[in-house]
């Protein structure tokens, strides 16, 4: 890197800070500056003239006027926008749709994403992203080297000329010149849609390469790293990378693997790990402080926030609020309208605010991702929680779980019976159950009261997957690779019933 090149990442670092500064200094006006110019850029499409957005010039109309929405409200109008009509929810003609891909559930989602919405929000999101590690990092030379990203693929809709797949594909698709020049593997191969094939030949490019940065889902770059090193026959990433400097993740809960992370660099420190919140819908926060676990929420990125506070989220017409009125460690699910012609959309992540000034966050579950037969209420944020204690108490490491319940019958109480998948199993499986049981009482009350003496919750029951079970399972359901997830907790027994069939 030349005098020049490092002139001008100064300078666009010191721009970036400031941007986000000013943000900070003004969260509230900057929010409803921006629901002004998403109405105003809207105002003649079908969805604008319907519902008047020529004349809404406070938010208590924007609140009065825009109806709530899910993705099954708006599916049939993303149809006819993928059919190419133009001027529907955003202006001009969608050309991108960013398949949903969380979980195994039957119906796929097609997000739009429009240029502006890659622009103003994932792009720009991914600047400030950089900006913040150097900025805490003045010392890097992340910029000597590459870095390497593990997206999905993509599809072309021939009927109509248009794009969709996984949001990652898009955006490498579409990725701006000065960061193609320092990102590996070339298009050709990101962009591959078998994901085992693309592994081998993601191996072979990038191993002899200088790889500073890794971008990805933590739990499938793991998958790489681990068949990069067997491949190599080497016993840490730095033999390979002796330069890597940072790995930006996101999409699931870092904490379940920070372990194994740490021991493929257990010859040196570990790399820095900064989380992300991104997901099809947005780019919506990032770790802006070193070892933190909290994100700073993006307030200027083209997406304008109101939140449901879990507490009425299933009630018929549950308040919704602005971000002026959210409290701390209240969990909340998100509701956005953006730049891409989402509108009042609710998100299925919840959060929670760990701080108001500046608004940061972090991500406690998913509204559809929960066990709730008996009461007891139990949410991904104490299954997270109690698993990582547990792990420690009980010298494991987990690859990855998922758990339902059993249901009550004549012959038994209901249980909750977890899948797990050990890369460290425990030495006693019974005193892992227990310790697991004790973990989630002290974290959730509703599950204490359903386990009081049996009554109504027996104690879990844990049963050890084989390797490789859950690979497998999504390989036979095709979400090898991409922004795929494990489904955690859920609230019946599909999942464990069908993975059980295949254990």
């Amino acid at each position: 890197m030349n005098t020049f090149s490092g002139y001008l990442i100064s300078f666009f670092i010191k721009k970036r800070i400031q941007d986000l500064e000013l943000t900070l200094k003004y969260p509230i006006d900057i929010q409803h500056r921006l629901l002004k110019q998403l109405l105003f850029f809207s105002r003649n499409t079908e969805f604008g003239t319907k519902y008047k957005f020529h004349d809404i010039q406070k938010y208590q109309q924007f609140y009065n006027r825009i109806p709530l929405c899910k993705y099954r409200d708006i599916h049939p109008i993303i149809k006819r926008i993928r059919q190419g009509e133009k001027n529907i929810l955003w202006p001009g003609k969608v050309k991108w749709f960013a398949k949903s891909s969380g979980t195994t559930h039957t119906k796929s989602k097609y997000i739009p994403v429009t240029y502006l919405a890659m622009k103003e929000g994932h792009y720009k999101a991914g600047q400030d992203m950089l900006s913040i590690y150097l900025h805490n990092h003045p010392k890097t030379k992340i910029f000597f080297g590459k870095a390497l990203r593990l997206g999905g693929s993509h599809k072309l809709h021939k009927n109509y000329n248009t794009f969709y797949g996984d949001l990652s594909s898009i955006l490498i698709k579409n990725l701006p010149l000065w960061a193609e020049y320092i990102s590996i593997p070339k298009k050709n191969i990101a962009l591959i849609s078998e994901w085992e094939e693309k592994l081998k030949i993601l191996i072979k490019e990038t191993m002899n390469q200088d790889v500073r940065i890794m971008l990805g889902v933590c739990s499938w770059l793991l998958i790489f790293l681990n068949q990069l090193l067997n491949f190599t026959n080497k016993k840490t990433i730095n033999e390979i990378w002796p330069n890597i400097e940072v790995i930006f993740h996101g999409g699931v809960n870092f904490d379940p693997y920070r372990k194994q992370y740490n021991d493929i660099f257990y010859q040196h420190t570990p790399p820095h790990y900064y989380n992300v919140y991104s997901a099809s819908e947005g780019f919506f926060a990032v770790q802006d402080k070193k070892d933190s676990k909290d994100l700073l929420l993006l307030l200027n990125h083209g997406i304008f926030y109101e939140f449901i506070s879990m507490d009425d989220f299933y009630h018929s017409s549950p308040k919704i609020i602005p971000l002026d009125e959210v409290e701390l460690n209240k969990t909340y699910v998100l509701v956005i309208s953006t730049n891409a012609g989402l509108w009042r959309y609710i998100v299925e992540d919840t959060i929670k605010f760990t701080n108001l000034t500046p608004y940061r966050i972090y991500i406690s579950g998913r509204t559809n991702h929960f066990i709730n037969s008996f009461g007891e209420e139990l949410i991904m944020d104490n299954a997270e929680k109690a698993l990582n204690q547990t792990c420690i108490k009980t010298d494991s490491i987990i690859n990855e779980y998922t758990a339902g319940p059993i249901y009550i019958n004549k012959q038994h109480t209901g249980a909750h019976e977890w899948i797990i998948e050990f890369k460290k199993p425990p030495k006693n499986v019974f005193n892992f159950r227990d310790i697991l049981d004790q973990e989630l009482k002290d974290l959730n009350s509703d599950y204490e009261i359903k386990r009081y003496k049996n009554l109504v919750l027996q104690p879990p029951i844990v049963y050890i997957a084989r390797h490789g079970l859950f690979y497998d399972w999504l390989k036979m359901n095709k979400k090898l690779g991409g922004q795929n997830k494990i489904p955690r907790l859920s609230n019946n027994r599909k999942y464990l019933d069908d993975l059980l069939k295949i254990n």
